[in-house]
């Protein structure tokens, strides 16, 4: 079965991003569905895919990742407003393929991602 993982590395310290808030939808049109709520967990991962079994389908899916509490929980000294407060990465799944991994480097004014494996 299929699934989509992810995991967020903060390339500002060198270090996994953890305790980040990461919330999955579904895109329909411009209606966004929720379909998970986490927070990484130390290594900057989820601790369960985001999506696998029969949620796991074609489509277009956002992940919004809460980095701008992330740094303030940090103690890093953030701008008002904060020039990265969630990254919202939009992306689109075949689900013939058996596993999709969307992770997020970032620092508190940059950010990349890719398709990894």
């Amino acid at each position: 079965m299929g699934r989509l993982t992810t995991h967020v590395l903060d390339s500002a310290y060198g270090r996994p991003g953890s305790n980040i808030a990461v919330e999955l939808y579904r895109v329909a049109g411009s209606q966004l569905e929720l379909l998970a709520s986490t927070l990484t967990n130390s290594d900057g991962r989820c601790d369960t895919p985001l999506l696998q079994g029969e949620a796991y389908c074609s489509g277009v899916y956002q992940l919004h990742f809460h980095v701008g509490d992330y740094y303030r929980a940090g103690a890093v000294d953030l701008l008002d407003p904060a020039f990265l407060d969630v990254v919202v990465l939009r992306f689109g799944i075949d689900a013939g393929q058996e596993h999709y991994h969307v992770p997020l480097l970032v620092s508190p004014y940059s950010y990349s991602t890719y398709r990894g494996s």
